[in-house]
């Protein structure tokens, strides 16, 4: 997280020019389906997830979601005897601050910094555990058409408390990660955006969903 420090004070250095590029918005609500894919039958979730941001200076927002999914329900096979293991609630937050700068009239540079938080209910009498970290992340969002807008993202995320779960975990945890994302806008207001996170060592994640830009 030094690291992610780092990089947000460089990008504050850069000079303040336009708030943001043509068609850009960092004001908006979504929300809509997720999906997690571990490459794990025990570990793939899915659900819903709201989401936000809100430019509070020219060049700098706040951000944040929430996301409630469940693991299946699946049969475990163990020295000849099948086991039925239960579901479990994954609970995700994140909080975060970007810097938007303008690169040209279409395209902004974007980096971001944010805490995040997992909470897995495993259910069955097992418990539950808390996954504490963050992410940080730089790129370039911009518009493609006047109704069409894109976004590439390349990031650092690690989280403490994982050690303990082995392969479960390692899929996530101090990895690097890129992030590809769209919004096809019917309006000013209205639109419906995708994103889609590759995560290193295969776990990719997942959303789509309606959003209103203000």
């Amino acid at each position: 997280m030094k690291r992610a420090l780092l990089a947000l004070t460089l990008a504050a250095a850069l000079p303040f020019t336009a708030s943001a590029a043509e068609g850009i918005s960092y004001n908006y609500v979504e929300a809509g389906y997720a999906k997690i894919d571990a490459k794990n039958k025990f570990a793939d979730s899915d659900g819903w997830t709201i989401a936000g941001s809100y430019a509070f200076l020219p060049n700098f927002h706040v951000f944040g979601s929430y996301s409630k999914q469940e693991t299946d329900s699946r049969n475990y096979v163990f020295g000849g005897n099948t086991f039925r293991t239960p579901s479990a609630d994954v609970d995700r937050w994140n909080v975060g601050v970007g810097y938007n700068h303008e690169l040209s009239k279409r395209v902004d540079l974007v980096t971001r910094i944010a805490y995040e938080q997992n909470k897995y209910d495993f259910g069955g009498g097992f418990g539950s555990d808390k996954f504490k970290g963050g992410f940080v992340e730089a790129g370039v969002r911009g518009s493609l058409a006047p109704n069409w807008e894109g976004y590439a993202f390349a990031g650092y995320q690690d989280f403490d408390n994982t050690r303990g779960y082995g392969d479960l975990a390692a899929k996530y945890d101090s990895k690097f990660y890129a992030r590809l994302g769209t919004q096809v806008k019917f309006n000013q207001n209205w639109g419906i955006t995708a994103d889609a996170k590759f995560i290193d060592g295969g776990e990719k994640e997942f959303f789509i969903g309606p959003r209103f830009s203000f």
